[in-house]
């Protein structure tokens, strides 16, 4: 990862493929997934659900976490700092 775990797309240090998992169960998992990582860290998420291209920006937005790239289905997200 770059300086400061200020990576850009290229320094992703988690990939997971969520398939088809609805808000409840992707969610749940993100965070339990983000949780797991440092602080600044980025994860690409594949999420097939098409309730995801709302979801996953306004579960960012409320748990503070950035959403870098969004491009349905896939989702860079940046682990907030703690």
């Amino acid at each position: 990862m770059g300086e400061g775990g200020r990576g850009v797309a290229g320094d992703v240090a988690v990939e997971w493929d969520a398939g088809d998992s609805g808000c409840g169960d992707l969610v749940m998992e993100l965070r339990l997934r983000l949780n797991a990582m440092k602080p600044g860290e980025l994860l690409k998420l594949t999420a097939r659900d098409p309730g995801a291209r709302e979801d996953l920006p306004a579960w960012c937005r409320l748990t503070g976490h950035g959403l870098v790239e969004s491009g349905h289905p896939t989702y860079l997200i940046r682990r907030r700092e703690e």
